[in-house]
């Protein structure tokens, strides 16, 4: 036992390891994701995060020290989210011919997004940096973190509630859209896109390709149009 304890406290000071554990962690998750045949509520995102929650408890690594390994992971942040366009690019002359309902559905998807997450919250008691830090949820991480840190939000919260935001929205948008009878793949698509930014615009393209480029388009405008709103719907609830 005392062995193993020397040899963990060695190996938890090496940046590799929590990397390792990350994608290990992500692996297991998919791997769960697959045997429940993409299931939407096995969410394989869901999964590695409780496993490297579980894991840090348990050794009492602190988030910084963790973070020394996986800010390789967050580097790929935003190359990912670059790739995301190229489905969009493939759908480019449909994507061309619904720019007027895109519009409309993409401001009114915004302002709910923003509103509806700062309205709750001020009405619960939440005020200050919590609440600036929920106004950029629904877009997507390296953009909702510099939006906060604009609007005197704390950036690692923001972070928290954008992977949380995703992973409710790509484990509910499946069951909820089928619910409400809507079988347009671009509509479906687009919905996702803006309300569960690069989450769940993975499970749109998991879906339907045709849904995961028009989740591409929106995911991308509304992280524009939230970083021009959310300054302003803001003072509104300070």
């Amino acid at each position: 036992m005392t062995n193993f304890a020397e040899i963990w406290v060695y190996l938890s000071r090496e940046p590799l390891l929590w990397l390792t554990a990350t994608l290990a962690a992500y692996a297991l998750g998919d791997a769960c994701y697959r045997a429940a045949h993409r299931a939407p509520l096995v969410n394989p995102v869901l999964i590695a995060v409780a496993l490297l929650a579980g894991l840090l408890w348990l050794t009492g690594t602190t988030y910084k020290r963790y973070f020394e390994g996986a800010q390789f992971v967050h580097f790929l942040l935003g190359p990912a989210t670059v790739c995301l366009g190229y489905p969009m690019y493939e759908n480019l002359p449909r994507v061309r011919r619904a720019l007027l309902p895109m519009g409309l559905a993409l401001l009114a998807g915004s302002i709910t997004a923003v509103a509806s997450a700062l309205g709750i919250s001020y009405a619960l008691g939440v005020h200050g940096e919590a609440l600036a830090s929920l106004s950029a949820k629904s877009t997507t991480a390296p953009v909702a973190m510099g939006i906060a840190e604009k609007i005197g939000g704390s950036p690692t919260l923001t972070a928290v509630l954008v992977i949380l935001t995703g992973i409710m929205g790509a484990a509910m948008a499946t069951p909820l859209l089928n619910l409400l009878g809507v079988k347009d793949w671009r509509a479906r698509g687009f919905a996702v896109g803006v309300a569960a930014h690069g989450l769940g615009t993975a499970r749109a393209i998991q879906v339907n390709p045709t849904a995961g480029a028009f989740a591409g388009v929106g995911m991308g405008l509304n992280a524009v149009l939230t970083a021009v709103l959310a300054p302003y719907i803001l003072k509104f609830f300070l």
